[in-house]
């Protein structure tokens, strides 16, 4: 097909679009909602990867220590931990150190300081803050301390307690909480894109019974089937990419309103700032999308109904 016969198919279609009136308008309109639900995820996913991030840095495993267990040991345990391949970080803290950060904490509660003043010694363990690359990857290093316990001179563990298990709850329900909303999401969009077809599909039947005769007489005088059907593809396209335009432009004041609202709960997140900054990401997925779904829509209205 020719740069001229392009032309025609394009101009064709867009002037078929045009002509639709309500109904291409309906069918932006059903296509619009869908884009921007699609969008709206991806702003729902970059949150939540955001929140998770947080959390992540925030979790970890520490492993509390008896007293009696030297700093030696101790070291020499953290030695070990810094050699996997899933350890980010490990983090020593004394016995001093955490009693010295216990009573920072509680300056203002006379009664407990009192009440540790009359133990009369340091109850607290040194410790070891652990910091895994994955929070799957927690379970594996509690797993190893558990099969190579640092033992002291006398044969016993020198290990007191490990607090894995509530974090581990913490992280299981986080990561349960987003796959949930993930798939819940996929499922919304699913819908609206099935819509979206079914209405592409719908227009583009109609335009097709509209131009009967006119497709009769192209194929009398030997059109070929490129060529008549090209038109209701591009309407389909048109479509797609005006949805896409129209979803993008209503971002714009939907992400800067839900950035001023939102930005003092959001832990940090700026939904206007994530917008400026991945707008190229963003119209390219919707656009794309928008295309795919319209022409889809297309295709399946011209193989059903148009007999060429």
């Amino acid at each position: 097909m020719n740069k001229t016969i392009l032309k025609r198919v394009f101009a064709s279609g867009a002037k078929d679009f045009l002509r639709g009136g309500a109904v291409s308008a309906a069918t932006v309109l059903i296509m619009t909602v869908t884009l921007s639900i699609i969008g709206a995820l991806i702003f729902l996913s970059a949150l939540l990867s955001y929140t998770l991030g947080v959390i992540e840095n925030k979790v970890d495993v520490s492993v509390y220590f008896v007293t009696t267990a030297t700093e030696q040991q101790i070291l020499a345990v953290k030695g070990e931990l810094e050699q996997l391949p899933q350890v980010a970080s490990v983090t020593y803290t004394s016995a001093d150190d955490a009693l010295a950060a216990f009573r920072q904490r509680h300056a203002n509660d006379q009664l407990t300081l009192q009440a540790l003043d009359e133990l009369g010694g340091n109850p607290l363990d040194a410790s070891l803050e652990i910091r895994a690359k994955d929070p799957s990857q927690y379970e594996g290093i509690v797993n190893f301390l558990s099969a190579s316990p640092a033992l002291s001179p006398g044969g016993t563990s020198i290990v007191d307690r490990i607090n894995y298990a509530q974090n581990k709850d913490v992280i299981d329900r986080l990561s349960v909480a987003i796959g949930a909303t993930r798939e819940v999401g996929i499922a919304v969009v699913l819908v609206f894109a099935l819509a979206s077809i079914l209405i592409a599909f719908a227009t583009i039947r109609l335009a097709i019974y509209t131009a009967r005769d006119e497709i009769a007489v192209m194929r009398l005088v030997g059109a070929s089937d490129a060529y008549i059907r090209g038109p209701f593809l591009v309407v389909g396209v048109i479509t797609g990419v005006v949805a896409a335009v129209i979803a993008l432009l209503l971002f714009i004041p939907a992400a800067w309103y839900t950035g001023m609202q939102t930005a003092s709960w959001l832990g940090g997140f700026s939904v206007s700032g994530y917008y400026a900054t991945h707008a190229l990401f963003i119209a390219s997925v919707l656009i794309g999308s928008g295309i795919v779904l319209g022409a889809v829509g297309s295709m399946l209205a011209i193989r059903k109904y148009l007999r060429v």
